[in-house]
């Protein structure tokens, strides 16, 4: 029996690039349309979208790309991986990722509070750089002893960040 994963879908993104539509040939978009690309804000999903040049897009900035979205604004082209970002694309990804991580803050401390063993040899904190096993102990000890409130408690509780 096959177990389908269900589709995720971006409310918003971060624009990483925009550039002309000429850059990429084999795409149906309108002379007065731009391709972006984006960084979904949720799930952190790699998208090209053909976007109205009356919309503006600009590299940094904070976009609705939801089902809700007029199309002709902004239309998703497809899922993209690492390998098909533009160089500009490159070079903005860390900072944007550091951007939206920073935000979101209360998300990622839930993260420390709440995950779990992914397998019997493996935790989801482990995945993190510079979190092996002595720092996955001190990690869990001071979460037992009362949940990390932010990104600063857990830099001064546990070393990491």
């Amino acid at each position: 029996m096959h177990r389908f994963k269900p589709k995720r879908y971006e409310e918003y993104g971060y624009v990483l690039d925009v550039f002309p539509a000429s850059r990429k040939p084999g795409y149906q978009v309108a002379r007065n349309e731009f391709i972006v690309q984006i960084l979904g804000e949720e799930y952190f999903t790699l998208l090209e979208a053909a976007v109205n040049e009356r919309y503006k897009p600009q590299i940094g900035f904070r976009i609705y790309i939801g089902r809700e979205a007029p199309r002709e604004l902004i239309r998703i082209i497809k899922r993209i991986t690492s390998d098909e970002l533009t160089e500009i694309a490159r070079i903005n990804l860390e900072n944007i990722v550091q951007k939206v991580v920073t935000e979101q803050e209360s998300r990622f401390v839930e993260f420390f509070n709440r995950s779990n063993p992914i397998s019997p040899r493996l935790h989801a904190l482990e995945l993190i750089p510079g979190v092996g096993k002595k720092m996955l102990q001190k990690v869990l000890e001071e979460r037992d002893a009362e949940p990390f409130e932010s990104y600063e408690d857990i830099k001064k509780r546990v070393g990491l960040l």
